[in-house]
């Protein structure tokens, strides 16, 4: 329930939901439940404030500060529709002008260059008040954060949909501005070069998306992080992109009868929570939970719910150095709603033979624990770090997700610890979790089960229009939720396929560990996988990445083929038919000629748009195929006999 107070109320040191100045009294609209976006107009928050703002600032503080007063922080009236391309004045530092760089608008990927904000966060320190009603949030965000140059600077964050009420930094109350998806603020600079600077900044309201409020199947009320691929702004300010990692902690004051997960392991709680912690807010539970391995922000999460915590076992043992159990394994453990409990089991229960497997391949795991959690997520799995969380419907509806268990879990190698370098690159994280999950059922099951898989992935990228149009290494879409197609999944599966079979296993798997050895805890684009293979393989690889991520399409193949009896010989042709816009490819084909007395095959490089060779063999074949173990992406129409030279 909220807290109202009914007369003047002390407030001696801000608290989530507990500001200077704040009351119980209705917003001028109404309606005090109404949904926040930015604030703007606002000359405490939504104007740039120079110094002379600055001393106004202060004297709007003595006054709040003399009234007294506090309740949870409960959205005001909705502001103005976000306007992107608005124009904002700069903040000052004396008179110095700082121009903040463009909104990134949520989706759309930023131009070369435009991140790079001289900005490195290195710790995320997330309080969120989740209140009985679960219809809000109120919040405190400490960030701390490394700059290379000494002296004043803007600080840009991501940061949108909720109202922002402080901004301290290094302990002094900052001007703010709060607009376009952005929040800036002037820091009169620091000591010297390479600091470690702190800010902290409160805010409360209901966020538009990131942060999920809202019943589960079962009506029950929950709370779920779901980040990508630049949501986080929408719940917390951070330098919201995939290059940039930190440590997070989350302490988490929630209601009786909900557990919270969240990324790393718990180290407190559940505790009575500190009333002047939460606003007033009385009943509540704290929980802490640490991450101390850097994760990009669309990895961070918390999650809030009435969760039963199923026991998987252990992985990784000896071989996960971020573990803080004293055998060195990994704990793996289910969360479930109590009605979805034995079907999650059922789903989650290979989940520590898969790390093993991987562990084996790839190399250490690289976090404190790994948790399944069925969650309300827009996907059927979305990889969170050491935290994933599988559709909640699904799993109520009992369907198979062994799958998905497998994919999820190589993106903690591939996608969390080695992280594409910007989105265009993102088959490097969908491409290896569509490729090695399918590799655990070869590994238990034998070759075919991968082959069958594969051929499931060929039959989806043949069908897919944007492989047609577009490369896998694509910069083009203006949403990013667009890069979740055919290209950066079953061609980008397919894609390693091929590599393994034009290098061999032993240095397909070799080259795949050295790049995860290099890359992990950092981020990689696809020129990076490309060197290494090189480097594994001795030769270039150029012609193969060239064609296969970086132009749209696939071959098309048409083969003919006579028999020479005199000579015992049989004349192969094979046309590239593809259209003409898409590559003449060049990879090596194995061919099976089917004879009366068995099978026999040859690996042939074939090149261009009609390639012919004459072969010798001991009788005339049946039948010609090409690709008869299907290693390659490709559509094959398999022609008849010519009869001629008889």
């Amino acid at each position: 329930m909220r807290h109202s107070s009914t007369g003047p109320s002390s407030c001696p040191t801000p608290s989530l939901g507990c500001l200077p100045g704040s009351s119980s009294t209705t917003s001028p609209s109404g309606d005090p439940s109404s949904r926040q976006g930015d604030s703007r107009g606002a000359a405490s928050h939504g104007r740039p404030l120079g110094l002379l703002g600055f001393a106004g600032l202060l004297v709007v503080a003595v006054v709040l500060l003399s009234s007294g007063g506090c309740a949870l922080l409960r959205p005001p009236p909705g502001p103005p529709p976000l306007v992107w391309d608005s124009v904002s004045p700069p903040l000052l530092v004396g008179d110095v002008e700082l121009e903040g760089p463009e909104p990134l608008v949520v989706g759309i990927p930023p131009a070369p260059g435009r991140y790079e904000r001289d900005l490195d966060v290195i710790h995320y320190d997330i309080e969120l008040v989740i209140p009985p009603e679960n219809d809000r949030v109120s919040s405190r965000t400490t960030l701390r954060y490394l700059r290379e140059v000494a002296g004043p600077h803007l600080v840009t964050l991501d940061f949108t949909g909720m109202q922002v009420e402080l901004v301290t930094w290094q302990g002094r109350t900052l001007d703010f501005r709060h607009e376009d998806g952005l929040l800036e603020f002037a820091a009169p600079g620091s000591p010297g070069v390479f600091d470690t600077l702190q800010v902290e900044i409160m805010s409360r309201g209901v966020p538009a998306d990131g942060l999920i409020l809202r019943d589960n199947v079962h009506g029950q009320p929950t709370a779920f992080a779901d980040n990508w691929p630049d949501r986080a702004r929408f719940w917390f300010p951070s330098n919201d992109h995939l290059s940039d990692r930190a440590a997070v902690s989350f302490t988490i004051h929630a209601p009786p009868g909900r557990r919270v997960v969240a990324n790393g392991v718990q180290v407190a709680g559940p505790a009575p929570a500190d009333s002047t912690r939460t606003g007033g807010v009385d009943g509540l539970l704290t929980w802490r939970w640490e991450s101390a391995v850097p994760i990009p922000t669309y990895l961070m999460v918390v999650g809030v719910a009435d969760l039963e915590v199923l026991d998987l076992g252990t992985a990784a043992c000896g071989e996960a150095p971020a573990s803080p159990r004293s055998d060195g394994c990994v704990e793996v453990t289910g969360w479930a709603f109590a009605p979805d409990t034995a079907h999650a089991r059922r789903v989650f229960q290979r989940a520590p033979e898969m790390v093993d497997l991987y562990v084996d391949m790839f190399g250490p795991y690289p976090y404190e624990k790994l948790a399944h959690v069925q969650a309300a997520t827009r996907f059927g799995g979305m990889e969170n770090a050491s935290t994933i969380f599988y559709s909640e419907q699904a799993i109520a509806e009992g369907r198979d997700l062994e799958g998905t268990v497998a994919h999820e879990i190589v993106h903690q190698w591939f996608g969390n610890s080695v992280t594409p370098a910007d989105w265009a690159h993102l088959w490097i994280s969908e491409g290896f979790a569509s490729y090695f999950g399918p590799y655990f059922w070869e590994h238990v099951e034998g070759r075919q089960a991968l082959v069958d898989r594969m051929e499931a992935h060929r039959e989806r990228v043949l069908a897919a229009p944007v492989v047609r149009e577009r490369p896998v290494v694509d910069r083009t879409p203006e949403n990013l939720l667009d890069l979740l197609n055919a290209n950066s999944y079953q061609k980008g599966a397919l894609v390693l396929h091929m590599l393994r079979w034009v290098t061999g296993d032993r240095i397909f798997f070799q080259g795949v560990r050295r790049f995860y050895q290099t890359h992990s805890g950092g981020n990689a684009a696809t020129e990076d996988f490309q060197r290494i293979m090189e480097e594994v393989h001795g030769e270039s690889l150029e012609w193969f990445f060239r064609q296969w991520l970086h132009a749209p399409g696939y071959p098309e193949y048409r083969v003919e083929w006579s028999w020479n009896g005199a000579r015992n010989e049989v004349h192969l042709r094979v046309r590239q038919e593809q259209d003409s816009a898409w590559p003449t490819f060049r990879m090596p084909m194995e061919v099976e000629f089917q004879l009366d007395g068995g099978v026999h095959r040859q690996v042939l490089m074939m090149d261009g748009r009609e390639w012919t060779r004459t072969l010798p063999l001991p009788g005339e074949p049946l039948a010609v195929r090409l690709d008869p173990d299907g290693w390659l992406l490709a559509r094959i129409h398999e022609g008849s006999q010519i009869r001629e030279g008889r």
